[in-house]
């Protein structure tokens, strides 16, 4: 599927590596002007690299997101740049810790809700009134399985990925009248450092490439998207509604 975002401006957060670094190149191949957001600066350089070699742009923004003034400032200088954003991929997260609940510090339990939660508010009332002012704004909040099994051992990722989902969920219920399109991934075990840092043991080979994720993602951001406050599940490359307890 060809997509044309040619004329749109996007921003990813976490974009120095992983899902979020593909994610933006494959915005730039389309077209879209790519606001790179990450921590790291020589990430950001080499992402740089990749879409001018592409053909494509980017405006390289080095902040780390427990940042909150500069999330805001974020939004300030997007509308006083371009007026306006087309695309969101709020991409960044932090596992914290594998361990027993009663084990985890309380400032590593506090960092994954400060990057994984807080930031991702923070951003989306920052961006919030830039894609209102686009005629098709989409947003795509990635999410993780772990928000749903609950795993032993999981805790805090897991806690603020079923946080980022409701917020994602309450997102798309208040703007299903307008042309935003609000959707969660589930982009499932990729080779990822998050991945190997979670399962050190596991063969990385067997997992899907980051780019792979990238791809299936695309699509979600295109103006033809209809569907709004559903669950994409990339391994089974379908939208899933959410389901209260039975």
């Amino acid at each position: 599927m060809n997509i044309n975002l040619e004329g749109k401006i996007a921003l990813v957060t976490g974009a120095s590596r992983g899902i979020g670094y593909f994610t933006a190149l494959e915005l730039a191949k389309a077209g879209a002007h790519v606001i790179a957001c990450a921590r790291t600066v020589g990430g950001l350089e080499d992402l740089d690299d990749a879409i001018k070699a592409v053909g494509g742009s980017a405006t390289l923004v080095p902040f780390d997101l427990a940042d909150m003034n500069a999330i805001d400032a974020l939004g300030g200088s997007i509308f006083e740049r371009w007026g306006k954003l087309d695309i969101l991929v709020a991409n960044a997260g932090v596992l914290g810790v594998i361990s027993p609940i009663g084990h985890i510090e309380a400032k590593v339990f506090e960092k994954v809700m400060t990057i994984n939660v807080t930031a991702t508010w923070r951003l989306i009332r920052s961006v919030d009134p830039l894609l209102a002012r686009s005629d098709a704004g989409r947003a795509v909040i990635l999410s993780s399985g772990a928000a749903h099994k609950c795993r032993p051992f999981w805790s805090a990722y897991s806690a603020s990925k079923a946080a980022v989902e409701a917020l994602a969920r309450t997102w798309a219920g208040e703007t299903q009248s307008t042309p935003l399109r609000v959707t969660s991934v589930d982009p499932g075990a990729t080779r990822t450092a998050m991945r190997a840092q979670a399962v050190p043991g596991e063969d990385p080979q067997m997992l899907p490439h980051p780019s792979e994720v990238a791809k299936a993602i695309l699509p979600l951001l295109g103006p033809g998207v209809t569907e709004t406050g559903k669950l994409f599940i990339v391994r089974e490359n379908k939208l899933a509604d959410y389901r209260l307890p039975e």
